[in-house]
C-alpha cells in the first residue's frame, strides 16, 4: 500500500533529483526544458493526482498575494545597488542563473522556463511544503491534521525550511514562506496557495526575461 506522503511528496523528490542531476545533463539546452516540464507534469500526474484540488476559496486575494510575493522578491535589489552581494547571501551560494547563455537565447528555454516556474513548481511545492511539511512537523501522522491547521513550531520551521531551499535568496524566500503559510491558514485551500505561488513565478519570470536578470532564474 502506497505510503500518504507519497503523493505530496514524490513530485517535489523528483524535481529536487533533476536539479542535482543538473549540471551532468547531456541534452541540448531546449530539449532538456522540454523533457524536465514533461517529467515534472507526469511526476504530478502520476503520484498527485489523487490530492489535488484547485478550488478556490480566494482567487482575488490568493491573486493579489501572489503579486505582493513578487514585488518584496525583487524590492531589495531595487533599492539597495549591491545588496544580494553581501556575504550573508553568497556564503549559502552563488547569485547566478544555472541555463547556459547560449540557451537564454532560445525561445524554447524561455517558454518552457516559465511553464515549470509558473504551472508546475507551484503545484509540487506548495503539495509538498503546505501540503505535508507544514501538517507534518505538527504530527507525524500527517492526515489528521486538516490543512491550513497553525501550530507556531510547524509555521516557523517550514518557513525557515522553505527559505533554505532559495539559496542566496533565503531572506525574501522567508518572508515568501510566512506568506504561504499564512494563507494556508487564511484560506484553508490548497488551491489558493498554488494560485498565489503560480502568480508570483509568472511575474518574476515575465520581468527576468524582460530584464535580463538571470540571477532570478537559479
Amino acid at each position: 500500500m502506497k505510503h500518504p506522503a507519497v503523493p505530496f511528496v514524490a513530485p517535489f523528490a523528483v524535481f529536487m533529483a533533476l536539479l542535482v542531476l543538473q549540471p551532468y545533463n547531456p541534452l541540448p539546452g531546449p530539449v532538456e526544458q522540454v523533457v524536465r516540464v514533461l517529467i515534472l507534469a507526469g511526476a504530478i500526474w502520476f503520484f498527485s493526482r489523487g490530492v489535488l484540488d484547485f478550488k478556490l476559496a480566494e482567487p482575488v486575494m490568493s491573486t493579489l498575494a501572489g503579486v505582493a510575493i513578487f514585488a518584496i522578491w525583487i524590492a531589495p535589489d531595487l533599492l539597495i545597488p549591491g545588496y544580494r552581494s553581501n556575504y550573508i547571501f553568497t556564503v549559502v551560494g552563488a547569485v547566478k542563473t544555472s541555463i547556459p547563455s547560449d540557451d537564454l537565447l532560445s525561445p524554447v528555454v524561455l517558454l518552457f522556463r516559465t511553464v515549470r516556474a509558473a504551472l508546475l513548481v507551484p503545484i509540487l511545492e506548495e503539495l509538498f511544503w503546505r501540503g505535508f511539511v507544514l501538517r507534518w512537523i505538527e504530527n507525524q501522522d500527517f492526515e489528521k491534521v486538516p490543512f491550513g491547521s497553525y501550530a507556531p513550531n510547524a509555521f516557523w520551521i517550514t518557513a525557515a525550511l522553505f527559505a533554505s531551499e532559495h539559496g542566496p535568496f533565503w531572506d525574501v524566500g522567508l518572508a515568501a514562506g510566512v506568506i504561504f503559510n499564512y494563507w494556508a491558514i487564511r484560506t484553508k485551500r490548497l488551491g489558493d496557495c498554488i494560485l498565489a505561488h503560480g502568480v508570483a513565478n509568472l511575474c518574476l519570470s515575465v520581468y527576468t526575461i524582460s530584464t535580463g536578470k538571470w540571477e532570478y532564474w537559479m
